[in-house]
């Protein structure tokens, strides 16, 4: 399991309860724990934040190899910190490209002011 991976977890919902979702892994968090930062991935792509979210369609490169399976969106509105030890394993893998276009768009977020 390696950043740019996508997995399923559960996630916490708005209800509190707790929900089965597919993720992507962003980054490692520091020893010692080695938790990672993901953001959910979601087909409700209604839901699409412009120029921040992205996008993954059926007819991208990567979309085969990310183990999605439907056209989706990648949410960068939607973080949390997942112990290692709460995934299970992987489903697929982004393009090194998307990964890194995804973590700039939320590091350029994230030191705007």
């Amino acid at each position: 399991m390696k950043e740019g991976d996508t997995a399923l977890v559960a996630l916490p919902q708005m209800d509190g309860g707790n929900k089965i979702r597919p993720v992507l892994l962003l980054r490692q968090l520091p020893a010692p724990y080695y938790d990672f930062l993901v953001c959910g991935i979601s087909s409700q792509t209604h839901q699409m934040i412009k120029n921040f979210d992205d996008i993954i369609a059926e007819r991208d490169d990567d979309f085969k190899k990310s183990g999605i399976v439907k056209e989706s969106i990648i949410r960068l509105s939607f973080l949390a910190v997942i112990p290692r030890n709460f995934i299970a394993g992987t489903i697929g893998s982004i393009s090194e490209e998307r990964h890194q276009r995804v973590l700039h768009r939320l590091s350029d977020y994230l030191v705007k002011r």
